[in-house]
């Protein structure tokens, strides 16, 4: 079967001559469709390196990136932008709300983008405040929810575009313990419904969440392995 997503021999450098910095240096890693991925390393180990170039924010300088198969890093803004747009959802630490939109309006955002209308919008945003546990907090905006809530949101923002794939960057990293727990314990669910999820965590319980672990150093990747994994030092 053809993995999900699969990096080969990716590497990724910036700058020339003797201010290169080779922040992927040969990177070889496959993911298949319904994993739960987590992938941790120091500071300028590669691992958010590889995280953009796995959404299309990013483009190897060498190597072949593939997704269902296809070389991405062959195709054109467009066609990359319409991957993000019908393939991807997306999570970050900042939760990145419109502070005077409400939880719905914030949800229906990706779908504008999408071409959808009104009433499918507001449909598919409804199902997926629902999904998170979020019914009954449609009106409100960010600063009437807690931080939980609001990554909820963020996490609604990303299923309302029905991805094949959740890239979560560091999505508890501005929550308490309590709240981590419960936003992990929602992106399991999420996982256990097909949704593949590639988080980056810089925290060993938060990694503990995922099937598998990946860890980076120096540009490249120094373990996988099925969780519980060893104690990776963070920066």
């Amino acid at each position: 079967m053809v993995p999900l997503i699969q990096l080969c021999g990716v590497s990724r450098s910036y700058g020339r001559g003797e201010a290169e910095v080779r922040a992927l240096d040969g990177v070889d890693l496959s993911i298949a469709r319904g994993e739960f991925v987590a992938i941790m390393g120091p500071s300028g180990s590669g691992k958010s390196t590889a995280m953009n170039i796995i959404g299309c924010l990013d483009r190897p300088t060498a190597g072949t990136y593939l997704f269902q198969g296809v070389e991405v890093q062959d195709l054109d803004q467009d066609r990359r932008a319409l991957l993000r747009r019908h393939c991807l959802g997306f999570v970050f630490q900042g939760f990145n709300l419109l502070a005077r939109q409400s939880a719905l309006e914030n949800v229906e955002l990706p779908l504008i983008y999408k071409g959808l209308p009104k009433a499918q919008r507001v449909a598919r945003a409804r199902l997926a405040l629902q999904k998170v546990g979020l019914q009954g907090r449609e009106g409100h905006d960010p600063s009437q929810l807690s931080g939980g809530q609001q990554q909820r949101v963020a996490i609604a923002r990303a299923l309302a575009s029905d991805p094949m794939v959740i890239l979560a960057d560091e999505p508890t990293g501005n929550l308490d313990s309590q709240r981590s727990h419960e936003i992990m314990q929602l992106l399991q669910g999420l996982n256990r419904d097909g949704i593949t999820i590639v988080m980056v965590t810089h925290e060993q319980d938060i990694a503990a969440y995922a099937q598998r672990l990946l860890v980076f150093t120096d540009g490249k990747l120094s373990h996988d392995a099925a969780t519980p994994a060893p104690v990776v030092r963070s920066a």
